[in-house]
């Protein structure tokens, strides 16, 4: 990847850690931006750690700004905004959306980030329906080049613990010969590889990749 600088949101999720440490071991890079509400404890020669209030789209516009490519592994649980919908939807749709039209104003070169496996407006539950909106209004904006990954179940040790994913974690490798590759779980670390990767690519227009390109 022959980028020099590059912004990343959402390093403190599965993949956006694993993206982090692929990123500041990439050699072309000279800047990583990590755009979040809270100081990182890591250090680092190439890291610029910018904290900013994500209402804000001025403030999204100007950690983007002079970043040839844009990731996002923004996301969050159920869980953590207490069954709140509208909570939920402020952090994945509007910081997502935010995020794609600061790389529009911005003219970032390309946008990756992280929806979910069966992402559909027309789905009947919560979580699926509004990754369809996400990445329809995302889409919508017709940036110079968008990369949306969709990955099943993700396997891997993260920050926080989550009960009913840590239970799907041991149970669901057991069984996952059975299911289409689509649905099968996936290592965070091969998704964050996987961002890289396409990262270097230098299509234009919207690409939605399935899980099963993944695995």
């Amino acid at each position: 990847m022959n980028k020099k600088q590059v912004t990343l949101f959402g390093s403190s999720g599965l993949i956006g850690g694993f993206l982090l440490s692929e990123l500041l071991a990439n050699a072309s890079l000279e800047k990583i931006v990590v755009v979040s509400r809270r100081a990182l404890v890591l250090s680092h020669p190439k890291l610029e750690v910018r904290l900013i209030n994500f209402s804000s789209q001025k403030e999204v516009e100007g950690v983007v700004e002079n970043s040839s490519v844009v990731f996002s592994c923004i996301g969050t649980t159920q869980a953590r905004v207490k069954g709140d919908k509208d909570a939920y939807r402020k952090i994945d749709y509007d910081i997502t959306l935010s995020i794609a039209k600061a790389c529009k104003t911005k003219n970032v070169s390309s946008f990756l980030y992280v929806s979910s496996a069966g992402a559909k407006r027309s789905s009947a539950g919560f979580y699926l329906k509004l990754k369809g909106e996400i990445d329809d209004a995302v889409t919508a904006l017709n940036l110079p080049s968008t990369t949306i990954l969709r990955p099943s179940l993700l396997l891997g040790k993260r920050n926080e613990f989550r009960f009913g994913e840590k239970i799907a974690q041991l149970v669901m490798p057991l069984f996952a010969f059975l299911l289409p590759k689509k649905l099968r779980p996936i290592k965070g670390e091969k998704v964050a590889k996987a961002m890289i990767d396409l990262s270097k690519s230098s299509q234009k227009g919207t690409h939605i990749v399935e899980n099963n390109s993944l695995i």
